[in-house]
Order: structure tokens, then C-alpha cells, then sequence
């Protein structure tokens, strides 16, 4: 098996005696966190993605929630249009962006007007003034000035004229002002790099690398980098600078990394451990793009890409890799999910390892595109005529991404199942340290492909027999086409039981239906035992699924720390469920069950195993706040 670091990965290496310089007179602070707010042309999503990088390279802990518009071109200056970038920098371990900013960048009004209920009483407003003129305040539906009204009392507010400086420092550089208008977002970058205590050189390094092919843009987002960071070292409006110091982390190879890209990773290394090619086949839609972009520059490993003409062909494809002996994945979002669910239950029928990957976002119909929920899990479970079940494995964080992939790819060529991976946009878009695992160290999936013939027919003849089964796992044999004496049959009639000839009688029809349930209730015997997180004899027991992992863990920390005893247990295999959850929830008085749905786990915790799961219902486009979990163990309040 070849190394599993695909190249040029942004990595860092940290040891436990690293040290960094403490910038001079700087106020050490435990954890920030920052919000940039601006026009969807302003480049608040590349400022955001530089700070992190720069903090994860000076070796801070970080978690992002990337918020995009949901509009592909909503009208600049309106709220609709407003583009966010959140991070949370820490010298500890956590494990969100964080419930609430501690500094807002707000390049317009419009940003403003979205984001300032979201900055902290007392938190620090740092606003571009150049942008609220009377055209841009009218867009953003403020009937006066916000800056001089009151509506910004209670924090504390820097007033820059970001605009007009930028165009004054790339003034020597030759830009053109309405160029030189676009570097405006590093002239915030520069001033909150200052004021935080952010190396330059990266930065600096970067745009040279980046923009090489125009020396204009180099020169003036360069410039405009630097006035922003003199401006905060010169101007006595900034006042005290801030430091937070590195994170204590365990040695070793780390790089940061987001959600689609640690599951692009995943697909490759499960490849690499079977020993089998991958092929993708993919129609792109948001949020799930970038796996097949991602995908589409490691063909070294074997990784095939296509990127069909629509959704069904796309799960064609990948289930006639599958076929082929190949490790077939196709990607989607929840529209496409409903699309291909005649191939999944062909899949299904047929029994063959296959791999859909669902990047949830805010449904139905096209919903909100940008927008985080978690509201397919019904879709992946039920999403099929007939009785078609399949497992159903669910990523909890960004870097879990990668080994939830490795877990998808082993039930799939394990048990010749069709598997559904659930992520979701603020798991796929965001981001965190990931230590580089040992590949060597992962278990290899064994894929035994049939190579010989396992049967007789009526006249004696050796014959080969597609659905005589694995007799531990229900396996039927895999055997790649033209495999000399292996002719068989596939297809959506119902087959007959071991010969795999078609079959209409009720009692077939019948035993295949069980058979193919049993075989995927028989995954769950490879669970490792539940694990229970927290205070095990507590009263409440909080039950999660995927990225809700996030928020609880925080929410459980706060709780335990206020001397409140509480429970966590977090599911990846959220169908079947595991074999001890059902005794293990039923200790605890109160089960609360938080999702970015209206309660699909809670209905399938009550309904199998008859607790009263009191579920934590969130559907609005972002995910949960850790106030917002803490709140309801320790107040008792209802969803």
C-alpha cells in the first residue's frame, strides 16, 4: 500500500516543546472568537480561511462555520447576500466556532444588519465606514445610520474608513481605484493580525504564491495587507493587543482540514486498504462538490472521477463500478438522494458494495442550498420503495470524516451492501486541526472476490451460484464479469434464493426480503460496546448523531463543570442502531435528543425501544449553539 499523504497537503509539524514568541505587551487571551461579515464579493470567506490557516500554523487549536449566501447572485448590499466566516481560535481543546463572536468585521450595512445580534454584549464592532452611505443603508433596509442611532450601543466600536485607505495605499502601485476596492478584505486581515497577533510572513507568502500570474493583484493586496496591519499598530483607536497562545496537542504531522476534503481522504485510503480502485460518480450540487473536485487530483491512487450528466446517471455509474469489481461511490446532497433511489434500491436488490454520500442541507426541494441541517435521515433509512434497508453511517466532525468513510467502505464490500454516509454543510465546510494518521496501523479490508464456481445445476454440471451466502455475514459471492465459468444474473426482478434465477413465489419473495434484512442487522454485530461519555450515573443522558457532536460536547463540558452531572452517547452507525443502546438508555430518567431536524432519531429511539426521548429540535439553517443544548439539561426546557 502506497503513502496515504496526498500531495501538497498544508501540514505543520508540533511538538511539545515548541515555543512562540509572545508578541510584546500583548494581553493573553484563552480563545477568540472572530466573525468577518461582508458582501458576497468582499472575500470574507478567503479572509476567514487566512486567519485560520495562520492561527493553525502558529499552532492554536480552531474550529470554522464557513456561512455562505443561499442565493448564487443575491443583489449586493441586501442581507441575502451577506457572506460570514467564523472561527474560534483557542490554547485549548474545542471542539466548536463558538456560541457567539467576540469580534464582528462588518465590511457594509447589510452585514451589519445580519450578524450584530450575534456579536457579544460588550464585544469588540469593527465596521468599514466607508460602506454605510445612504445607497448601501437603503439596500440594507436601515431607515438612519445604525453607526450614530444606537443600535451599536453596548460594544465596542472601531470606525475605519477600510475603503478609502486601501485605495490610498495601492494609489503608488498604479491600481485602479475600483481594483484596488477589492483588496479591502486584506486590509482587515492586516488589522486583525495585528490586533491578535497573527504572523505576517504566511500571509504575506501566500498572496505572492497565489496571484503570481498578475503582479498587479500581488502588489495591491499586498499593500492593502500591510496598511491594514500599520494602521493597527499606529492608530491609537486600537488599544490593547491581544495573543492566544498554542494549543497543548499531541506530537506528530498535523494539517487543517475540512469535512469533504477528510472524506475525499477516507475514499482513497479505504481504497488503498481493499486493495481496489475507486470511482466516483458524481453530479455536482452544493454542498458536495468539493468531494469530486477533491477526488479529481489523486488519480496516483487508482481514484477515477465522472462527473455525469445528472444525478441517475451519476448513480449509475457508480453502481456499474461496483459491478466491475470496483469501490463505487457517488455523491450528492438530499434533492439527489430522492433521484437516485431507484439505482439504491437496485443496489439493494442486487446486493453489491456501493458507497452514496449525502451532504445534507436545509430542504426540501432546493431549500436552502448553503444551509446546514440534518434532515435526511429518514430519506436515508426509508428512502426506498419496498422493503430495501442498507446501513446508514454518520460523520460527527470534519476530521471524522475520514475514518467514518473507512467504516462506510468496510460494511460495503463486508457484508455487498449498498451503504448511505451522512455529513452535512457545516461538517463539510468546516474546519480543524487533524492529526495525520498511520495508515500502516488501519486494519486492511479483505475483499475475496469469487474465482471459482460453487455449485451444481439439475444435471450435475459445475455451476455458479450468486446468492449462496456467506453463512456468518449473508454475503453473496462478488464475482467480477468475464471471471471464466462465473456467468450469472443480476437485476431488479426478485432473484431466487442461492441459484439467482428470477423468482415470483410469495414464500422466495418472502425468505430474500429476511435474508437481506438480517444481513444488515447483522452489522451491528461489529459495533464496538457504546461507549457513555460523561457521568454515567447521571439522570439525563443527551443521545446524538452527527454534527450535533460538536455543540454537545461543549454543552457537557459547561454542564459538568457547574457540578451538573450528564450522559452522552454519540451514534456513527445510526442504522441498524446498536445492539446496547436500548438498555443503556433505558437507566437514565430524562433522554434528550438533539438534531437539526424535527425529531427523526428521537421517533426511532421511542419507537424501538419505548423510552421517553424528549427531543431538541433545531431547523433553521445553522447549527446548535452549545447555550442552547446546556440550556435545556439545566433548566429542563422544551424544545
Amino acid at each position: 500500500m502506497r503513502d496515504m499523504t496526498p500531495v501538497n497537503a498544508d501540514r505543520r509539524e508540533i511538538e511539545m516543546t515548541d515555543t512562540i514568541d509572545q508578541a510584546e505587551s500583548a494581553e493573553v487571551l484563552d480563545r477568540l472568537v472572530i466573525r468577518f461579515a461582508g458582501d458576497s464579493g468582499d472575500g470574507m470567506q478567503l479572509t476567514g480561511d487566512r486567519f485560520t490557516s495562520v492561527s493553525a500554523s502558529f499552532g492554536n487549536d480552531l474550529s470554522t462555520f464557513p456561512d455562505f449566501p443561499a442565493e448564487i447572485r443575491a443583489p449586493a448590499g441586501t442581507v441575502n447576500g451577506v457572506s460570514s466566516f467564523q472561527v474560534q481560535i483557542s490554547d485549548h481543546d474545542i471542539t466548536t466556532p463558538g456560541d457567539e463572536p467576540t469580534v464582528l468585521i462588518a465590511m457594509n450595512p447589510a452585514a451589519l444588519k445580519a450578524d450584530l445580534q450575534r456579536l457579544e454584549q460588550g464585544g469588540t464592532l469593527i465596521v468599514n465606514t466607508d460602506a454605510f452611505d445612504e445607497r448601501n443603508l437603503e439596500k440594507a433596509e436601515y431607515a438612519s445610520n445604525p453607526l450614530d442611532d444606537g443600535t451599536v450601543t453596548g460594544y465596542r466600536v472601531l470606525r475605519v474608513p477600510m475603503t478609502s485607505l486601501t485605495k490610498d495605499a495601492c494609489e503608488p502601485h498604479g491600481v485602479k481605484p475600483r481594483d484596488a476596492e477589492r483588496s479591502k478584505n486584506f486590509f482587515a486581515l492586516g488589522l486583525v493580525s495585528f490586533m491578535y497577533s497573527r504572523p505576517t510572513e504566511p500571509t504575506l507568502e501566500w498572496i505572492s504564491e497565489k496571484f503570481a500570474k498578475n503582479e498587479q493583484v500581488v502588489a495591491a493586496n499586498t499593500a492593502a495587507f500591510k496598511a491594514g496591519f500599520n494602521f493597527g499598530e499606529t492608530t491609537e483607536m486600537v488599544g490593547q493587543r491581544y495573543e492566544v497562545k498554542p494549543a497543548t496537542l499531541p506530537s506528530g504531522e498535523y494539517t487543517s482540514i475540512t469535512g469533504n476534503t477528510a472524506l475525499s481522504w477516507g475514499l482513497i485510503a479505504a481504497g488503498q486498504l481493499a486493495d481496489l480502485p475507486v470511482t466516483l460518480g458524481s453530479y455536482p450540487i452544493t454542498p458536495a462538490s468539493d468531494i469530486l473536485h477533491e477526488l479529481s487530483k489523486h488519480k496516483n491512487f487508482g481514484v477515477r472521477t465522472v462527473q455525469a450528466e445528472d444525478e441517475i446517471a451519476a448513480v449509475g455509474v457508480a453502481l456499474g463500478a461496483s459491478f466491475a469489481g470496483h469501490l463505487g461511490v457517488t455523491t450528492t446532497s438530499g434533492p439527489g438522494v430522492a433521484l437516485k433511489s431507484e439505482t439504491i434500491s437496485l443496489a439493494v436488490s442486487i446486493e453489491l458494495p456501493m458507497i452514496i454520500i449525502d451532504i445534507q442541507r436545509g430542504g426540501p426541494s432546493t431549500g436552502l442550498p448553503t444551509k446546514t441541517e440534518a434532515s435526511d435521515l429518514n430519506l436515508a433509512i426509508y428512502g426506498r420503495h419496498g422493503e430495501a434497508p442498507l446501513p446508514v453511517v454518520a460523520a460527527k466532525s470534519p476530521a471524522d470524516c475520514f475514518d467514518a468513510a473507512i467504516e462506510a467502505a468496510r460494511i460495503a464490500l463486508k457484508y455487498r451492501t449498498p451503504v448511505i454516509l451522512l455529513s452535512d454543510g457545516y461538517i463539510a465546510n468546516g474546519s480543524e486541526p487533524w492529526k495525520l494518521p498511520d495508515i500502516s496501523t488501519y486494519e486492511k479490508i479483505t475483499v475475496p472476490f469469487a474465482t471459482e464456481t460453487n455449485g451444481t445445476d439439475s444435471e450435475g454440471r459445475d455451476v455458479f451460484h450468486p446468492y449462496l451466502r456467506d453463512p456468518e455475514t449473508l454475503a453473496r459471492p462478488w464475482a467480477i464479469p468475464g471471471t471464466p465459468g462465473l456467468m450469472h444474473r443480476v437485476g431488479g426482478l426478485e432473484k431466487q434464493d442461492v441459484t439467482g434465477n428470477v423468482n415470483y413465489t410469495p414464500e422466495n419473495h418472502a425468505l430474500m426480503g429476511d435474508l437481506r434484512a438480517d444481513k444488515v442487522a447483522g452489522v451491528a454485530r461489529d459495533y464496538e460496546p457504546t461507549q457513555i461519555m460523561g457521568d454515567e450515573d447521571a439522570d439525563v443522558c443527551i443521545v446524538g448523531w452527527g454534527s450535533t457532536w460538536a455543540a454537545i460536547d461543549s454543552a457537557v463540558q459547561r454542564c459538568r463543570r457547574n457540578d451538573q452531572k450528564v450522559a452522552w452517547v454519540h451514534i456513527r452507525n445510526v442504522f441498524p442502531l446498536p445492539n446496547d443502546l436500548g438498555d443503556i438508555l433505558r437507566r437514565y430518567e430524562r433522554v434528550i435528543v438533539p438534531e437539526l431536524n424535527r425529531g427523526q432519531l428521537c421517533n426511532m429511539l421511542r419507537a424501538n425501544y419505548l423510552v421517553d426521548a424528549q427531543p431538541l429540535s433545531k431547523v433553521a439553517g445553522l447549527p446548535f449553539s452549545a447555550r442552547e443544548i446546556q440550556h435545556i439539561v439545566t433548566e429542563g426546557g422544551q424544545s
